[in-house]
């Protein structure tokens, strides 16, 4: 690490109050919602956050100047030039794109607030959870700031407990939407940039000492030992934390180190394993003292063997479909659990088992929702295209964003594949950094699969695999789009073949073409319903011809907005390649799918 990145981390410690891992599932914990209308100011100029010679408020000596103050007048010649008590409003969880016409472009800084009343107790710890803040958030809590944070998808939360008062309190957000080439997700992107606070935001109500972080998964290679991890905030060496499963009948005892920090394993028989299937989730509830966390846990394996993929010892096809956070028929990120459950049913309607979670943590809900009804995923830090892969500060922002995801749905058992990345170039940075990626979750969690979406190349009408990345994960997974960007006609994607080096399932993990909704031709032209039809057709049978293909996730499920695809016909800013509109109407290809999938 070179001099200039350490001084710009250390700098950046020292400004911002100390970044917490997230609380492990903040809904089973004492909580008020802070969900609602916020009141929001548009600082393009970022007025409320520098001084006229571009230094920050947050940083004088008193800290104070800036938005997050909250001020009104003392009296009427007092100069203030903002004012939330007479701002406008917007939903929270919810985006600003979506919800405010003049918005819809905006990439820059929003200033939201939010008032709220509480009683803290001397003997409890409060924390300001937020479940994705879109993409740089400074948080202020009564006017103080608590921290910032960078990631628009994954959660984050500060140690408020200091700053409350009985009564009255105000939660300040300084939200950037703003992309740069050194973050994660880089500039370019074919998704909406959806700023705002996109998810949930809770105060979490904890006592002093309290069971933080817990892990219960089946062991590898094993079909009835559970291995586990419990962490208890403030807890000493000697303590003794509790792991109940009623239905088996486990009760067991387990002593904390020094860390407050205890490993175990569970010897249980009659497991009933999680499957498609048989999607079955255990009550388990996990205990130091007085504090007792519950939540829903299935157990499962899964390996490959050779060209296999294996659930649970036995070989499984994944039939999936790739998605996007966001509700095609309600612009903006998917709000509520009933766009999830609309979302993840047109998913089994199709005849999936299985999701692409694409192209970057989804919301938690749609994980849990995901596991309930059955269906496996694939799930994805946004390390997409062309990073800047010699910054060593872009690398701990992907991997800290990995950590966060690998975390937070540690215990899903629907999670299958964590992957590091998409349709990334091949050189020598990009497989230092994503390698590094892939070691450090191999670190995290030895009891899935690892994967990226990669890119083949064509010689003489042979498609391969030479990315040595292949050689690190798990799967030959990759994307390929014949006849549609490439110049392949329909009728003879029969005629390409596929040669892999390795001896690995072969994935494919997208594939597809545009469809104006709607759009029917007898010529059955680009853009019509026919088309993508067509391709659909063509493209399975292509792919079946292929040794060891294991599982597909087709782009895409539903039509979602793309500020790269401007064509005032056929997309006028929607990526159109979904097998289902941006109105809910199923396309040709939709049924073409469903009935390979019916018959796979």
């Amino acid at each position: 690490m070179n001099l200039k990145t350490i001084t710009s981390m250390f700098f950046m410690l020292m400004l911002v109050g100390e970044l917490s891992a997230a609380t492990l599932n903040p809904y089973a914990r004492e909580h008020i919602s802070l969900n609602g209308q916020w009141s929001y100011i548009i600082d393009p100029y970022e007025n409320g956050f520098y001084n006229y010679r571009r230094q920050a408020f947050d940083q004088s000596e008193s800290g104070a100047g800036g938005y997050y103050d909250n001020k009104a007048p003392a009296h009427p010649n007092e100069l203030i030039e903002y004012d939330f008590e007479h701002a406008a409003v917007m939903d929270v969880p919810g985006d600003w794109n979506s919800q405010v016409p003049e918005l819809k472009f905006y990439e820059g800084s929003v200033w939201l607030l939010k008032s709220f009343e509480a009683s803290p107790q001397a003997d409890k710890v409060y924390k300001l959870y937020f479940g994705a803040v879109n993409y740089e958030a400074h948080v202020y809590c009564n006017g103080k700031k608590v921290g910032m944070h960078k990631g628009g998808f994954t959660p984050f939360e500060f140690d408020v407990t200091d700053l409350l008062v009985d009564g009255d309190n105000f939660v300040v957000l300084k939200v950037d939407n703003t992309r740069h080439q050194d973050e994660v997700p880089t500039v370019n992107t074919d998704w909406w940039n959806y700023g705002g606070i996109t998810r949930d935001v809770l105060l979490l109500d904890l006592p002093k000492q309290h069971v933080a972080d817990y892990a219960l998964q089946l062991k590898p290679q094993s079909n009835r030992e559970i291995k586990g991890a419990v962490t208890v905030a403030g807890g000493k060496a000697g303590d003794k934390a509790q792991v109940a499963i009623p239905e088996l009948r486990i009760n067991k005892e387990v002593t904390l180190d020094k860390d407050g920090k205890a490993s175990y394993t569970i010897v249980a028989k009659k497991l009933k394993l999680w499957s498609p299937e048989s999607p079955k989730l255990y009550d388990v509830q996990v205990s130091y003292g007085e504090d007792v966390v519950k939540d829903q846990i299935g157990f499962r394996s899964i390996a490959t063997e050779g060209k296999d993929i294996l659930l649970n010892g036995k070989p499984i096809f994944l039939k999936g479909i790739s998605m996007h956070d966001e509700n095609p028929l309600i612009e903006g990120r998917l709000r509520s659990e009933g766009d999830i459950r609309m979302m993840l049913q047109w998913a089994k309607e199709l005849g999936c088992n299985f999701v692409r979670l694409a192209h970057y943590p989804h919301n938690e809900k749609m994980v849990r929702m995901a596991e309930q009804m059955g269906l496996m995923v694939w799930a994805e830090v946004p390390v997409y295209w062309t990073i800047s892969w010699g910054n060593e500060e872009t690398f701990a922002n992907a991997k800290k964003q990995l950590t966060d995801l690998v975390e937070r749905d540690i215990n899903r058992a629907a999670v299958m594949i964590w992957s590091v990345g998409n349709e990334t170039p091949v050189n020598a940075p990009r497989l230092q950094f994503m390698g590094g990626l892939v070691d450090h979750v191999r670190e995290l969690d030895d009891t899935r699969l690892v994967a990226a979406a990669l890119e083949l190349e064509t010689v003489d009408g042979v498609m391969s695999c030479h990315d040595p990345l292949a050689e690190k994960i798990d799967l030959i997974s990759f994307n390929e789009y014949a006849g549609w960007y490439s110049s392949h006609e329909l009728n003879k994607l029969e005629d390409i073949k596929f040669s892999f080096d390795q001896d690995k399932p072969v994935f494919i993990s997208e594939f597809g073409a545009g469809a104006q909704p709607g759009y029917y031709s007898a010529d059955r032209v680009r853009w019509s319903e026919e088309y993508q039809e067509d391709l659909y057709i063509n493209q399975l049978k292509m792919l079946e011809q292929i040794d060891g293909l294991r599982g597909m996730t087709p782009w895409i499920l539903v039509d979602f907005k793309s500020p790269r695809r401007p064509h005032p016909v056929f997309q006028d800013f929607w990526n159109r390649k979904g097998l289902i509109s941006n109105t809910g109407k199923k396309k040709k290809a939709f049924f073409v799918l469903q009935n390979y999938y019916k018959n796979k």
